[in-house]
């Protein structure tokens, strides 16, 4: 491990990279520790304190959302615009050609998202302000500040993860939301102390708390590296007096090929209708949705759940084609040992990947909804639990991948063996 981290920084390319994305992450955490004006930090972590959604939003954001800094909305509003992008390109046709242009379609799909993040944004941080007016002080002048503030904010977070993303290591927002959690370690660590100490929890409980952890994360490192490898025979061709082909392979389809993404996405669905709600304090409707939609509720729980199953499904449909890979095949004469090369070839890769998708999404369901369920036997707030730890194993093992990769092409022997 030592020697592949001296040979990673001994390659000068590699080395202004990693330099670049530890230089961006830091730019981000000390714009947690800038406050939004007009605003009463001790009142905010007040209303905070009172819902668990909030609090594991706050994990996310790294702290910004209970210190309420610019950067407190995090990149939620990208996220939610990436949805609706990836959503709108399966009904627009237009958008979906697009998908399909390449590059240049992928960046006019780009700026789309980026259009779609400043609207959201703008919503979010109206929404927040208004959820927030305890802690505000009185006047118009106060709301436009804090709305201007977190929307700059978060336009500011998106193009970090852009740079990132392009000059650095690994996927750029995904590495925000990284950061953001291991950050909150310290203090999650300091809370478990704290509650030791006033006999809130005792040891039998915290062995039995770490003992879950490790297996969280071995069951994390298992599910992401796990694939299914389906055998690909190419047939022999003679041209001339050359025999080309004849060669074996395979097609390796992940378990949980999505990732982390499913439950950001799932997560970010789950938070509008308490933003919505915060647009109408006073409306008896709204505030029932919002307490409908509390994460101590047992239709937040299958909902979470139902839609990490659905973004699981959706973005493995966007990524792998089956008919697209059953084309290239026949192209160049590929076959699966007894299945015919066409639409049974498609038929029978499709089949794999909704059983194998359908294992990884209940995985993926079963890990975010385990801090609810310990919560609900241990009577503890457990915030920082099965999701956060899903996201930083998930992101630590791409972005090992992606410097992997990096050296790989340069000949150096990498981490993974």
């Amino acid at each position: 491990m030592l020697e592949a981290l001296r040979n990673a920084w001994k390659i000068p390319d590699l080395r202004r990279r990693i330099q670049y994305t530890a230089l961006m992450l830091l730019l981000f955490r000390l714009g947690t520790f800038i406050p939004v004006p007009r605003m009463d930090p001790s009142a905010v972590r007040s209303i905070i304190e009172r819902g668990a959604l909030l609090g594991f939003f706050d994990i996310i954001a790294g702290g910004a959302f209970s210190q309420f800094s610019v950067f407190a909305m995090s990149i939620t509003p990208y996220i939610n615009a990436s949805i609706i992008v990836q959503l709108l390109t399966v009904v627009i046709p237009r958008w979906e050609e697009l998908a399909k242009e390449g590059e240049a379609g992928r960046k006019v799909l780009a700026q789309y998202t980026r259009y779609g993040t400043v609207i959201l944004g703008l919503i979010q941080a109206t929404g927040l302000s208004i959820g927030f007016k305890s802690a505000m002080k009185p006047g118009v002048l106060s709301n436009i500040v804090v709305i201007v503030s977190l929307t700059a904010g978060t336009a500011f977070l998106m193009w970090l993860g852009e740079q990132i993303t392009d000059k650095g290591i690994g996927n750029g927002i995904s590495l925000l939301i990284f950061a953001g959690i291991v950050s909150r370690i310290p203090a999650s660590i300091y809370q478990t102390y704290a509650l030791i100490k006033v006999g809130s929890l005792n040891i039998f409980m915290l062995l039995i708390l770490a003992v879950l952890g490790i297996t969280v994360i071995v069951g994390v490192i298992a599910v992401q590296e796990a694939e299914r490898r389906v055998p690909v025979q190419y047939a022999k061709r003679i041209v001339g007096r050359r025999v080309y082909g004849g060669q074996s392979t395979h097609i390796p389809i992940k378990i949980n090929s999505a990732g982390v993404i499913p439950v950001i996405f799932a997560m970010s669905i789950l938070m509008f209708p308490s933003t919505l709600a915060g647009f109408f304090p006073n409306n008896k409707v709204m505030v029932s949705i919002a307490q409908f939609f509390r994460p101590s509720g047992w239709l937040y729980a299958v909902l979470y759940a139902l839609l990490i199953v659905f973004f699981t499904y959706f973005y493995t449909a966007i990524t792998f084609n089956p008919v697209e890979m059953a084309n290239n095949m026949k192209k160049y004469g590929g076959f699966i040992p007894g299945i015919r090369p066409g639409r049974p070839t498609a038929d029978y890769i499709s089949r794999i990947l909704n059983r194998i998708t359908l294992a990884g999404a209940v995985f993926l369901a079963a890990i975010a909804l385990l801090p609810y369920v310990m919560t609900a036997v241990s009577g503890i707030n457990i915030s920082f639990g099965g999701t956060a730890l899903l996201i930083v194993v998930g992101v630590a093992i791409e972005t090992m991948k992606a410097i992997e990769a990096q050296m790989l092409m340069r000949h150096y022997q990498g981490f993974l063996k």
